[in-house]
C-alpha cells in the first residue's frame, strides 16, 4: 500500500484543520505552545540543536548514573522538572483522567486479545501489559498530521491515534495484512521484521522536509531492535539529513529470552551520542513523563532541529508473545518488583490524592471497560476463519515444485484430523 505524504494530502483537507488533539476518544486536546505553524520551516543543523539539549538529553559523565525523568513517582506523588514541566503545564485534571482511560480501555483490551488467542481465536498475541503509560503518554504527544511507524506492540497508540482496536487483530487471526488504511490515521502498519520500521519512518521524515511541511514522524521499536543494522543505518541517515523523526524504544528489558546485559554495554538512549543528536531516559511507567518528553521531541523536530532518541524505561509484565513462557529465563521477583511501579495504579494514586476524581468515575469505566471486552470478542468471533493454505499461493510468482510438493504435505496433514473425528476419536 502506497503512504501518502501529509503535505500532499493538504490541498484535499479542509482548511484549518490542523488541532493539538487527535481527535480520539480520551485525548488530552493539549499542546505547549510553538507546536503549530506554517509549512517550510527552516531546519537547523543537528550540532546547533544538540546545544539546545534540555541537560537531561545531554551526554552524561563516564561515571555518572543514568538520568531518567519522571513526573509521577510510584506513589503517584508529583515531582517537579524544570526542563519538562513546561511541555506538561496546561494539562487539566479532565484530560489527565482521560490519560488514565486511555491505559485502562487498552489494557482490558490487550487482555481480551490475550484470552481470544488462549482460546484459539487468534493465532498469536503480542501484549502491551505494563507499557501502557509509555504507548499513551507518548501517542497523546502527537498531532494529527504526525505519522507514526509502530512495530507489532503499539496497541495503545494505534488507540491515541484512532485505530479502531478490533482491526488490529484481522492479522493476529491471520485473515488480513493488516485492517485499517494507514493514510486514514496516519498510523502505519503493523511492522513484524524486527526494526526495518525505523528506516521507512526516516525516508518519510526525510520527504516531510522536501514537502516543506512541519509535521513529525515517531518510530517506535524494543531494546531487542535496538541491536539491529536497521535502527543503526536509521540513526545515521535520520542525524545527517537532520530528518525530523522521533526514535522511540520501549526498552522492556527483554528482548524475546535476551535481558539488557546481553544486548549493550551503555544504557540505550546514549547511543544517540555516537551519532550527532540527544538521548533521554524516560521512566516508561509514567505517562505524565512520556507525555512531556515525548511533546519536547517532536517539539524540537518541528522547529527543524532533527531527530532525537527517547529511551522509556519499563518493563513487559506478560510474556513476549503469547507462544513464550518467561518463565524459563527471568525469575518472579523481578515481576513483582515491576508490579510496584504499576503506569495504571501509579496515574490512579495521583487522581485519588489530589481529588481529581471520584468512585464514580471508576465504576463507569469499569462497566466502559467491560462493554469493550464484549465488543471485541463479538467482533472476533464474527471473523472468517483463515485460509490455511494461503500461505503457498505467494511464495513465488510463477509457482515452484518444491512448494507445491510442501502444499500436498500439508493437506495430507490437515486431512488427517478429519479422518480421526470422523472415527470418533
Amino acid at each position: 500500500m502506497t503512504v501518502e505524504s501529509t503535505a500532499a494530502r493538504k490541498a484535499r483537507r479542509s482548511a484549518g484543520s490542523k488541532t493539538g488533539d487527535t481527535g480520539t476518544p480520551g485525548g488530552t486536546g493539549t499542546e505547549a505552545a510553538g507546536t503549530t505553524g506554517t509549512a517550510g520551516p527552516k531546519r537547523t543543523s543537528s550540532t546547533t540543536s544538540a546545544k539546545r539539549a534540555p541537560r537531561a538529553a545531554r551526554a552524561p559523565r563516564k561515571d555518572a548514573e543514568p538520568q531518567l525523568v519522571q513526573l509521577l513517582t510510584p506513589e503517584g506523588e508529583r515531582v517537579r522538572n524544570a526542563e519538562f514541566d513546561p511541555y506538561v503545564a496546561g494539562v487539566t485534571p479532565e484530560e489527565l483522567r482521560g490519560l488514565y482511560r486511555d491505559m485502562v480501555l487498552t489494557r482490558r483490551f490487550d487482555a481480551e486479545a490475550t484470552a481470544l488467542q488462549r482460546q484459539g481465536e487468534l493465532g498469536l498475541w503480542a501484549s502491551l501489559l505494563g507499557q501502557e503509560a509509555a504507548q499513551i503518554g507518548s501517542g497523546r504527544a502527537t498531532r494529527e498530521d504526525d505519522y507514526v511507524f509502530p512495530t507489532y506492540r503499539e496497541h495503545g497508540v494505534a488507540w491515541c491515534r484512532g485505530v479502531d482496536p478490533t482491526n488490529l487483530l484481522g492479522m493476529f487471526r491471520g485473515v488480513n495484512n493488516g485492517g485499517w488504511d494507514p493514510n486514514s490515521n496516519n498510523f502505519h502498519l503493523y511492522t513484524i521484521v524486527i526494526g526495518s520500521q525505523a528506516l521507512h519512518a526516516t525516508g518519510y521524515a526525510m520527504g516531510i522536509t522536501m514537502d516543506g511541511a512541519d509535521s513529525a514522524v515517531l518510530a517506535y521499536f524494543g531494546d531487542g531492535a535496538s541491536s539491529q543494522g536497521d535502527v543503526m543505518e536509521a540513526f545515521n541517515y535520520a542525524a545527517v539529513y537532520n530528518a525530523p523523526v522521533i526514535f522511540f524504544c520501549q526498552n522492556n528489558q527483554w528482548a524475546i529470552s535476551e535481558s539488557n546485559e546481553k544486548q549493550t554495554r551503555v544504557p540505550l538512549y546514549r547511543r544517540a551520542e555516537g551519532f550527532g543528536f540527544p538521548g533521554v531516559r524516560v521512566d516508561g511507567n509514567d505517562v505524565l513523563a512520556s507525555l512531556a518528553v515525548t511533546r519536547w521531541a517532536l517539539e524540537r523536530a518541528r522547529r527543524g532541529e532533527g531527530p532525537a532518541l527517547i529511551e522509556a524505561f519499563t518493563y513487559r509484565m506478560g510474556a513476549h508473545t503469547t507462544s513464550d513462557d518467561p518463565s524459563r529465563y527471568r525469575h518472579d521477583d523481578e515481576r513483582i518488583a515491576w508490579e510496584a511501579k504499576d503506569p495504571i495504579l501509579r496515574l490512579r494514586r495521583h487522581l485519588e490524592a489530589a481529588h481529581h476524581t471520584d468512585e464514580g468515575f471508576f465504576a463507569e469505566l469499569e462497566a466502559e471497560s467491560e462493554a469493550l471486552g464484549k465488543r471485541v470478542r463479538e467482533v472476533v468471533r464474527a471473523m472468517p476463519d483463515p485460509d490455511r493454505f494461503a500461505l503457498f499461493e505467494h511464495a513465488y510468482a510463477d509457482g515452484h515444485a518444491l512448494v507445491d510438493e510442501e502444499r500436498a504435505q500439508f493437506a495430507a496433514y490437515q486431512a488427517s484430523f478429519a479422518d480421526t473425528e470422523a472415527e470418533g476419536v
